[in-house]
């Protein structure tokens, strides 16, 4: 079957197109993604501005074209961290609703990690042994531990590369202070995942941490999904140095950074330390699926 999964994250609403089928993994046909800064469109009283839901609601209804012209017989719709966080959120999935069609349903953030966690499994399989999966978005930072399909410890923390650049950062916070409240948040709830014992493979997905590993010197996307990409700690406070004395204009001039994410690679790249070092992780490998791959396989599964 021909399926859109569509994804609505705090950076960007992507609707990714595959041809899927139970047994094999799904096969990417399509992609149609547009930078949407849901995190950066929460106003004080932390709602969705009339901005932020018109540019949602003009991209889904982009998304739905896009996938009725490619052949879609299903599209499953999910939002994360801004529109979960967001006190406005029904009136912002009705609008959507009411536009598009298309129902998006919010994911807890538990039910995020859980996700992304059964992609990375699924990808390198039942030799990791004890997984440990990261992952950061805009909005937050998802963890999820174990040895089996399912973690047995799968936490969401408001740790977001975009959320802790508007709180922090483009509030005249500076990196030190930011550091400082990264590792204390994350140190309350580490017990539950190091209680576990060391990972016989850590793993990070998704856009934060491809750019932070290809800034190191991984391979870049052009070279494939099957290459081998690694994050080591010993490259990236180097890296942390360097950037933190950049513009954001310099920023994105790095290799694997974008433009509409290069404001965000510092807080990124401070909470991939606090957690390597919490954890005790010398590195990381990039996976190249991760939540958008979980949902689908979960609504593969359940056929």
């Amino acid at each position: 079957m021909r399926m859109g999964v569509l994804d609505i994250g705090s950076n960007t609403g992507h609707l990714l197109i595959v041809d899927a089928y139970r047994g094999g993994p799904p096969l990417p046909a399509s992609s149609f993604k547009e930078p949407l800064r849901l995190a950066e469109q929460l106003d004080a009283e932390q709602r969705v501005t009339d901005d932020g839901v018109d540019r949602l609601v003009k991209y889904v209804v982009q998304a739905k074209a896009e996938a009725e012209d490619r052949g879609c017989s299903l599209v499953v719709g999910f939002a994360t961290s801004a529109v979960r966080d967001a006190v406005n959120a029904d009136e912002v999935l009705a609008a959507v609703r009411e536009a598009s069609g298309i129902e998006v349903d919010v994911l807890p953030g538990e039910d995020e990690a859980r996700l992304t966690f059964l992609a990375v499994r699924r990808w390198f399989g039942w030799s990791s042994g004890r997984l440990g999966v990261l992952d950061i978005g805009g909005g937050s930072l998802e963890l999820a531990v174990g040895s089996d399909e399912q973690p047995d410890v799968a936490q969401s923390h408001p740790l977001g590369a975009g959320r802790l650049t508007r709180e922090w950062l483009d509030a005249g916070e500076g990196p030190d202070a930011l550091r400082k409240y990264v590792r204390t948040a994350l140190a309350e709830d580490a017990g539950a995942v190091l209680r576990g014992g060391a990972f016989d493979h850590a793993v990070a997905t998704s856009k934060t941490f491809r750019s932070l590993a290809r800034m190191c010197g991984a391979a870049p996307a052009s070279d494939g999904d099957f290459v081998k990409r690694v994050l080591r700690r010993a490259d990236l406070g180097p890296l942390i140095s360097e950037i933190v004395g950049l513009e954001t204009d310099e920023i994105a001039r790095l290799p694997g950074v974008s433009v509409d994410r290069a404001h965000q690679m510092v807080a990124g790249a401070l909470v991939a330390e606090a957690a390597m070092d919490l954890f005790e992780l010398s590195e990381l490998e990039i996976c190249p699926w991760a939540l958008r791959e979980g949902v689908l396989l979960q609504h593969l599964d359940a056929l």
